[in-house]
């Protein structure tokens, strides 16, 4: 079932609960009218002789383009409403006061105190440095609106690659009908958002808001070096030839299409931002057509490269489009590769920014950075293009959290000891109190928080509900803290049966996107526990919490409500003396020697060589060109798995074309390294995931196509992986089993056993361990794995994926303990986390390595990449992209190091030395006095009674 994001309906308050995040979406449906002939009342005075002062700065200094409006509205965007410019020259609308007078812009027709005008400077400003804001405003009531002054704000809204708004404030002032205000400010950008628009707003809906003039400005002492920060940079720097088509299309070619010059399109409407033209695509009958440039020589391997250019789309009524940058390689060898830099979503409104990075890890014959992207017909503009070399980031910070009350729940009378108060209706439903809830905490709350106080027994009741977001609520913004991992619990039940499943999830509105909380299904009437977790790392502006998701028409019950910071690290010394249980040996080593008594007192020094805990990461065939990545996988990894290199689409893109020369040359550098390996995966159950000549076929011929897989795939490595995922994601796609019958799963299984019995075949999937899917709960996976064994199915092993957010080691733990329950071996197979804070993503990562090695039922962990431009999630790397280890990977490493020992001491009058180790392969050194220094090896296995290992020196 889809959820939903909740309805702006029934705020209590004069803003809508979501407006906030609603802004990009009123943009577009908002058109802008130029309504010169509108008889509002309007102002007008005398820019007093301090304005012309102030305003007297170097407009060249200035950050703002047309500043003062001499452009009319170029480059400014009135924000869902109405502007136009008034000037002298034009003559003054009826009703202006005699006080205002000048060139100005009028924003008009505002319903939301939000509204106002807006320009995009994302392309002027730079993370560290301070900048100075003035703008002169002023203020023109509406018909039927009274009031002579209102606050006028001037704000920047920061929008980032995840796709997460935050908005920052910069200043207020009390603007007047009477004569021109001062609204001064500064803001500073601690890192640099994907977008920043600065824009000014605040009077109420329907009262004109006037802007004479608007300077922003850098001090010199503080100004940011453009030459190594900015979007814009010295031609020495930037690789890209005649990046602003001051020499017309020169080193500029079509990719699939024709590229034109333009000095302005659209009527005039649409003009270069920097320069004096613009290029533009034409004729594109392809998504992939584009513009581009052909880089070879001048893009240097193992470097990391910033990419910025500026983009609008035009033609074929597309109002938005994506439009993409793709770096284009080929080895000597021939083999091609398409590396993804960035993607923006464009607009035929306005310019945007396009910002990326890649890196190249071999060294390539040719190479070549294209646009590509939008539907054919729809034409790419281009105004600049810069790729230089990435400038280092400076070292994160740990974030400073004080006063965290771990524990503390933030849901004000979560006890219900108040009736509702507190909380509100979402959307037009009813809440009341009822009796009879459990007055236990949830079990993974409980592992939390450790002895607690029980509950009240009481529980909203949520009635009269039409929609499926209807729900209790509570505003929690003041309530939370930047960068904490919050815990979130509660029992939650539906009022009857139904005929279906109900979804029910407890959900977060953070500036208007949803974040989840926790999901569980149930189509009884029983009480069950839903948990699950989420950190914000950007600076919310409105977090509401909310429990929806059962139909319309469904009662829906709510108990205990939890939402805590967890303090992560008492965990870990629980989880430090559970892996000492499960994961070392007690071990006598009995030495023995022609003269055994000159061993008493023998120096005895060990060296753990290899934990044989299985940590492994996945690899692909490209990255393992950069020797630097290579290295740091080899040194520390003893299992890998294959990205891409052994999933059918790329073994077999096309029918009957094969390519499994990057498979066996990855095959080839493991063996040669002692890596163990894992085959992933031989299907693939998503649809999107399967290829179209498949999609294609008839059902006798896909059944001969699946055939014809398992006996190629599994003949051809025979013996060579360990493992095999069977086929991926059973539980989120059904492909195979829609085409094929429900019994070609089991028979995938059955067939795979037979041409390679050796190997241990596994089911995989996501949002096993975290809450946050009813489809993949852990009881779901229980059912889907028991029902192929029914079928006769030999799975092996159990597969969990592990892409997780915020991890709680309560959430992960208790997921383990109920899958374990199969006796079957449960392996994380594709491991990663991500924060844009290396500590924070260093202590998520902690958590998951720990849990993973403290439980007894979980035999291996495989991380889905380690280095930065090459993972599937962004901010998720251990090391940066020119191999920096950073505070991720530095833990990673801590830990590897703490899993293993290296004991010492002397040879007791037994001959004998005593200790407790991890399983696994060792040195010992044995230095007497009498002899010369001897070195054995032996290994340490699993085993509940001491290991008695005999030494013959």
């Amino acid at each position: 079932m889809e959820l939903e994001e909740p309805s702006t309906s029934n705020a209590d308050n004069d803003k809508s609960l979501l407006s906030e995040g609603s802004r990009d979406i009123m943009k577009l449906e908002q058109p802008f009218t130029s309504n010169a002939d509108s008889d509002k009342s309007l102002l007008s005075a005398n820019l007093n002789t301090e304005s012309e002062k102030d305003s007297s700065s170097r407009t060249d200094d200035n950050i703002i383009l047309n500043h003062d409006f001499s452009g009319g509205l170029h480059l400014w965007h009135p924000n869902c409403c109405d502007a136009f410019v008034v000037s002298p020259e034009n003559g003054y609308p009826e009703g202006l006061s005699t006080k205002l007078s000048g060139r100005f812009a009028l924003i008009t027709n505002r319903k939301e105190c939000w509204q106002g005008l807006e320009q995009d400077i994302t392309n002027k400003v730079c993370a560290g440095s301070t900048y100075n804001v003035c703008a002169w405003v002023g203020i023109s009531a509406g018909a039927g609106i009274s009031g002579d002054v209102a606050d006028v704000l001037a704000t920047l809204k920061l929008e980032y690659n995840d796709s997460s708004v935050s908005y920052l404030f910069i200043g207020r002032t009390c603007a007047s009908v009477e004569h021109w205000a001062k609204l001064e400010g500064t803001f500073s950008l601690s890192t640099m958002p994907h977008r920043v628009t600065f824009y000014l707003e605040g009077p109420s809906p329907g009262i004109d808001l006037l802007i004479r003039s608007v300077f922003i400005s850098c001090p010199r002492s503080s100004q940011c070096d453009r030459r190594s920060t900015g979007p814009f940079f010295d031609g020495d720097e930037n690789i890209i030839q005649n990046p602003q088509f001051d020499d017309g299309l020169n080193n500029w070619t079509g990719r699939g299409c024709k590229i034109v010059l333009h000095d302005s399109m659209g009527d005039g409407k649409i003009l270069p931002v920097s320069g004096k033209v613009f290029a533009s695509t034409a004729d594109r009958t392809q998504n992939w057509n584009g513009i581009q440039q052909e880089i070879t020589g001048r893009v240097q391997r193992k470097l990391a490269y910033d990419v910025i250019a500026l983009v609008r789309i035009f033609g074929n009524n597309i109002t938005s489009a994506d439009v993409r940058a793709t770096l284009w390689v080929q080895a000597t060898d021939l083999r091609e590769q398409y590396i993804g830099i960035a993607s923006v979503q464009a607009t035929d409104k306005s310019w945007v920014q396009l910002q990326g990075k890649f890196l190249i890890n071999g060294s390539p014959s040719r190479a070549v950075i294209y646009l590509e992207g939008p539907p054919p017909g729809t034409d790419i503009l281009l105004n600049n293009l810069v790729v230089k070399h990435a400038s280092k980031v400076p070292p994160a910070s740990p974030p400073v959290i004080e006063h965290a009350a771990f524990g503390v729940n933030v849901i004000a009378n979560s006890n219900l000891s108040d009736g509702t108060n507190g909380w509100f209706p979402l959307g037009n439903c009813t809440l009341s109190v009822g009796n009879g809830s459990p007055r236990i905490l949830p079990p993974m709350a409980r592992d939390s928080l450790g002895p607690h106080q029980p509950l009240s027994g009481r529980y909203i009741l949520v009635t009269n509900r039409t929609q499926t977001w209807m729900a209790p609520a509570q505003m929690i913004t003041d309530k939370l803290k930047l960068y904490l991992t919050y815990q979130v619990s509660a029992w939650v039940r539906i009022g009857t049966r139904t005929n279906r499943p109900q979804n029910i999830n407890i959900a977060l509105g953070v500036d208007g996107q949803w974040v989840n909380g926790g999901q569980v299904e149930t189509n009884d009437d029983k009480w069950h526990e839903v948990g699950g977790s989420f950190r914000i790392e950007k600076q919310p502006k409105k977090v509401i919490v909310y429990v929806q998701g059962p139909d319309a028409g469904v009662d829906l019950m709510v108990a205990g409500l939890q939402i805590f910071p967890v303090e992560r690290h008492v965990r870990f010394k629980h989880l430090i003396k559970q892996t000492d249980k499960i994961r070392k040996r007690d071990v006598i080593l009995n030495f023995a020697a022609s003269d055994s008594g000159s061993l008493v007192g023998s120096f005895v020094k060990i060296r753990q060589t290899q934990n044989n805990f299985p940590i492994g990461s996945c690899i692909n065939r490209t990255n393992m060109e950069n020797e630097d990545l290579a290295d740091f996988f080899y040194k520390n990894f003893n299992w890998a798995v294959f990205e891409n290199e052994l999933k059918w689409y790329w073994t077999e893109p096309q029918e009957g074309n094969f390519n499994y020369k990057d498979a066996d040359e990855l095959l080839n550098m493991c063996t040669s390294h002692n890596i163990q390996l894992r085959g992933h995966c031989i299907f693939w159950e998503v649809v999107d995931a399967v290829q179209s000549w498949i999609r294609g076929l008839n059902e006798k011929d896909m059944m001969l196509a699946v055939q014809n897989r398992l006996t190629g795939l599994l003949t051809r490595y025979k013996g060579k992986f360990k493992h095999y995922d069977v086929n991926n994601e059973m539980l989120h796609g059904s492909f195979y089993q829609d085409h094929l019958g429900k019994d070609i799963r089991a028979n995938m299984f059955k067939i795979a056993n037979q041409l390679d019995p050796s190997a241990t075949l596994f089911v995989n999937d996501y949002s096993i361990e975290d809450g946050t899917d009813a489809r993949s709960s852990p009881d779901k996976y229980i059912d889907h794995i028991l029902h192929l064994q029914e079928q006769g199915a030999p799975v092996g092993g159990i597969g969990i994926q592990g892409h997780i957010n915020s991890p709680i080691g309560p959430i992960v733990c208790a997921a383990l303990d109920k899958l374990g329950i199969l006796g079957l071996p449960i392996w994380f197979t594709e491991v990663d986390v991500s924060s844009d804070n290396e500590y924070v993503r260093a202590d998520d990562l902690e958590v998951m390595l720990r849990e993973t090695f403290a439980h007894p039922a979980v035999n291996g962990i495989m991380l889905w990449g380690f280095w930065e431009l090459f993972m599937s999630r962004k901010n998720a790397h251990l090391v940066n992209a020119e191999g920096d280890l950073n505070e991720a990977g530095k833990r990673f490493i801590a830990l590897k190091k703490e899993w293993l020992s290296h004991p010492h001491g002397f040879i007791n009058e037994e001959a004998q030395f005593e200790f407790r180790g991890f399983h696994g392969s060792y040195e010992v050194e044995v230095v007497s006095l009498c002899k010369d220094k001897v070195t054995k090896t032996f290994e340490i296995n699993e085993g509940e009674e001491p290991l008695v290992i005999s030494i013959n020196l």
